[in-house]
């Protein structure tokens, strides 16, 4: 039943307006995020059902009861961040971090491009195809460059293991079987002839399921694109195919890119397969699971807060989250036009600066991307190099925050296990040559300035929003898209473009912050410099470094805009010091 509804001027319904808002309490993969707190008593909350019932005529949405209940407590929090952000002083001169292009850029492909060359490689050891599941992407690639073991093969063999253990793991929304053995037979051919494309000629690999594959079902997760067939390749797909790469598989995503849960399940961690409260996190949690479980020789995720860190950190993969604009997202589905980001996820630091190398660089569709060159080298001497590191949070309890107040002693077992951890991976960074200076953030509150997402989240999605379909997701709490689309929807547009204005002073912030250093240093994934590098385009490197309550443990590494090659530098030589990227789940679960 609906409420009573009230009368409302139109001077005061405007002024109203200009106070109503959302927090987005939902979580887009991630994502560490700082609990809310519980004073008590709770006060009366300053933007009522009333207030948001009349405010609705407005903006075009009608909620029921129970949606405007569910909404109001992220109103009112918003308001707080929208409070917060008011508080910044802003120069009049500065734009918002947003940019408008009125015309195609007119760029060349893979300007300014240079030959990919990999390191020294050393060979694994094999009886047969199937211990080749946890190669990496340059083993596998001399192996068929020395026509040891073909395409074909390594095809067979790792579609035989996406149907053994993808069910299990529900991280396999679509086998792509007879597309990959026609491009694993179509690479032999070529090879054998001597036309040999480079590192990822005929390597298997999957495609988080929300880049565009023609003909083939690209679902987003999600209930109501469950059957979408897009007509085109999108542009990370089609620069694959041309390098040579034999795609075996669509992966599975959090619904409409947040969290683990897509319409078949929640995707599990290969190392713990049975645990599906925290599943593989992420929304790239398909990609993160199958490579961890060798089910591919590499995967493509996205990241818009966090999600290709914290699938990568979780799984105990290798994961690159490049600058923002260094690759095309033409094809990919969007979440945040200004925050959206695609990267590889593989086994090896290499396998991902190999993987970049292949989809970086402007396509003329997607008018953000820069031209600046992708100049790998990796035998850069890192005591050259100038490090830093996030010490605090290092020697911390647990992420932002320093964890709990009053932790159990659980929690405190676990805060014991995870400095130990970073203790011992920061003394094998220093081994490797590193000369580790400790560093803090720019005093700055980001915090507020997630409802940027949030707002460009509910605007990508705001037909299914107003259709009702977005009632067909399975997931309908008060932290999950439903929710956070029908609450942005009060995110007044003054109060979007101030956060941009904010968030243009933040990138200055870090500007400078990385003037002084060419990489630094933080944990995996609960740093405060996630959330500030995903608002300013920074890229970062997340490795595993041991483990935590027998899960994996990552450390990352961050680096300048378009300065990839320092924080991969880093990773490699951190693990070429250490063993942990040797270290693969057992898969004798699988029944």
């Amino acid at each position: 039943m609906k409420i009573k509804k009230i009368r409302v001027g139109r001077r005061s319904f405007i002024k109203l307006l200009s106070a109503l808002g959302v927090m987005a309490s939902s979580k887009p993969d991630i994502l560490a995020q700082a609990p809310s707190p519980s004073p008590s008593p709770t006060p009366a909350p300053r933007i009522t059902k009333e207030m948001m019932h009349e405010a609705e005529k407005l903006i075009g949405i009608e909620l029921t009861d129970a949606q405007e209940a569910m909404a109001l407590g992220g109103v009112n929090r918003n308001l707080d961040a929208y409070e917060t952000v008011r508080k910044i002083d802003i120069p009049l001169d500065t734009e918002p971090a947003i940019a408008f292009h009125p015309v195609r850029a007119e760029k060349e492909l893979y300007a300014q491009r240079t030959k990919f060359r990999l390191g020294k490689v050393d060979l694994p050891q094999f009886k047969s195809v199937d211990d080749l599941a946890f190669a990496t992407v340059p083993q596998l690639a001399e192996l068929i460059r020395t026509r040891k073991v073909s395409s074909t093969e390594l095809t067979k063999m790792y579609l035989a293991r996406l149907k053994r253990y993808g069910p299990k793991l529900l991280c396999v929304v679509t086998l792509t079987e007879d597309l990959a053995l026609k491009q694993a037979a179509a690479a032999d051919a070529e090879i054998k002839r001597g036309k040999y494309r480079g590192p990822l000629h005929g390597i298997p690999w999957g495609a988080k399921d929300l880049f565009s594959t023609k003909g083939i079902k690209t679902t987003w997760g999600a209930e109501p694109y469950r059957d979408q067939i897009v007509d085109y390749d999108s542009t990370v797909v089609e620069r694959l195919n041309e390098a040579g790469a034999v795609l075996v598989a669509k992966l599975s995503m959090g619904a409409l890119a947040q969290g683990a849960r897509w319409f078949a399940g929640v995707t599990r961690n290969p190392w713990q397969p049975d645990e599906a409260q925290q599943g593989s996190s992420g929304s790239s949690a398909g990609p993160g699971s199958a490579t961890a479980a060798g089910l591919v020789g590499f995967s493509i995720g996205t990241e818009t807060l966090g999600s290709i860190v914290s699938p990568s950190s979780r799984c105990g993969v290798v994961g690159l989250r490049p600058t923002y604009g260094r690759v095309s997202r033409y094809g990919a589905m969007g979440l945040s036009w200004t925050m959206d980001k695609i990267g590889p996820m593989c086994r090896g630091v290499e396998d991902c600066a190999a993987v970049l190398s292949a989809i970086y660089g402007p396509d003329g569709k997607d008018v953000t991307v820069g031209d600046a060159p992708f100049n790998w080298n990796a035998d850069t001497n890192i005591g050259t190099m100038r490090i830093g590191y996030l010490k605090a949070e290092f020697e911390g309890t647990g992420g932002p925050g320093g964890g709990p107040a009053n932790p159990n002693p659980q929690q405190q077992r676990t805060a014991e296990q995870r400095r130990a951890v970073y203790k011992t991976a920061l003394e094998a960074l220093e081994k490797a040559g590193a000369k580790l200076v400790p560093i803090e953030l720019p005093k700055f509150s980001a915090g507020p300035l997630r409802y940027i997402l949030q707002a460009e989240a509910a605007a990508a999605f705001d037909d299914i929003t107003r259709d009702g379909r977005v009632n067909q997701l399975s997931g309908q709490g008060p932290g999950d898209w439903p929710n956070a689309f029908r609450t942005s929807r009060f995110i007044p547009a003054v109060e979007y473009l101030r956060a941009q204005r904010a968030r243009t002073l933040l990138m200055h912030e870090m500007e400078r912050l990385m003037s002084q250093w060419d990489v630094f240093v933080s944990p995996a994934p609960g740093s405060a410099s996630l959330l500030v590098t995903n608002l300013t385009g920074h890229p970062a490197v997340v490795v595993p470094c041991g483990f935590v309550n027998d899960l994996p443990a990552a450390i990352m590494f961050t680096g300048g805009v378009y300065d990839e090659v320092s924080p991969l530098r880093v990773a490699l030589a951190f693990e070429r010091a250490t063993t942990w990227h040797t270290m693969h789940p057992k898969m004798d679960w699988a029944t």
